[in-house]
C-alpha cells in the first residue's frame, strides 16, 4: 500500500473546502465594486511606488492618489460594517446608509405548530413571511421576495458570505425602505439578498436588538419597540 500517496490524497482532501471558498470569493469580484476599486487602488499604488523609484515625476502623484483611494475604501467598508453593530448607529444617507430606525406599538406573534414564530410582514409594501431568528446578525431575505419588494444590491456594498441549510453562499447587501409587522415598521434597515435561502425569509437581530425588549409569555412572543403601547 502506498501510504505516502495516501497521506497526499488526504491533505488535498482537507484543502478542498478552503480551494472551493478561494474560488467563489474569486467568481464573486466582479459583483462587488468595491473590491474592484481595491484592487485597482492597490494596482496604482504599486505603479506609482516604481515611478517613484525610477524618478517618474508623476509617481508621487499615483501613489498618493491610491492611497487616498484606499483609505476612501476602508471608511466605506467600515462604515457598512458598523451597521452590523446597533451599539454603532452611524447613518450617512449620501453613501446610501440611511438610519435603521424601529419604532411602533407592541406586537403579540403566537407560536407556530412548527415550533417557531413566524411574521406576516410587508416589505416595501410586499408581503412576505419571516422566521424570527435571533441567532441571525441580519435580517435575510429570498432572491424571489427581493425582486418583488424592488430591493437591488447596494452599490458598493461589502461582499457577504453566509451559510445556509444549503451550504455558505455569497450574499449582497441592500437596504429596505419599510419593513412593517403587526404594529411595529422598521425603516431604513439593512437586508442581506441571499440567492439560496429558499422560502425561509429571517428577521435578524439588526430588526429585534433595536427594539425596547421582547418577552415569552406562555407560547406567544412579545415584540416592544422603543415607543408605543399598542396592543397587535
Amino acid at each position: 500500500m502506498d501510504l505516502q500517496g495516501s497521506r497526499s490524497y488526504i491533505a488535498l482532501m482537507d484543502f478542498a473546502p478552503a480551494f472551493d471558498a478561494t474560488a467563489d470569493i474569486v467568481r464573486s469580484i466582479p459583483r462587488f465594486e468595491l473590491l474592484i476599486a481595491a484592487i485597482v487602488a492597490m494596482v496604482g499604488g504599486w505603479i506609482g511606488a516604481v515611478m517613484v523609484h525610477r524618478r517618474v515625476p508623476a509617481g508621487r502623484v499615483v501613489r498618493t492618489l491610491s492611497t487616498l483611494a484606499l483609505g476612501a475604501i476602508l471608511i466605506t467598508v467600515v462604515l457598512q460594517l458598523s451597521r452590523f453593530d446597533t451599539r454603532i448607529d452611524l447613518a450617512v444617507p449620501q453613501l446610501g446608509l440611511p438610519a435603521q430606525v424601529v419604532e411602533g406599538g407592541e406586537t403579540r406573534i403566537p407560536l407556530s405548530p412548527d415550533g417557531h414564530y413566524w411574521l406576516n410582514a410587508q416589505l416595501n409594501g410586499v408581503p412576505a413571511n419571516f422566521l424570527v431568528d435571533t441567532g441571525a446578525t441580519v435580517t435575510a431575505v429570498s432572491q424571489e421576495v427581493a425582486d418583488r419588494a424592488g430591493l437591488a444590491a447596494r452599490t458598493g456594498g461589502i461582499p457577504v458570505r453566509i451559510t445556509t441549510a444549503n451550504g455558505a453562499i455569497n450574499a449582497q447587501i441592500s437596504t429596505a425602505d419599510t419593513l412593517s409587522f403587526g404594529n411595529i415598521e422598521a425603516s431604513g434597515i439593512d437586508v442581506i439578498i441571499a440567492p439560496n435561502l429558499g422560502q425561509t425569509n429571517v428577521l435578524g437581530m439588526n430588526v429585534l436588538s433595536r427594539l425596547a425588549g421582547w418577552r415569552v409569555e406562555g407560547q406567544t412572543l412579545i415584540l416592544v419597540p422603543a415607543q408605543g403601547d399598542l396592543n397587535e
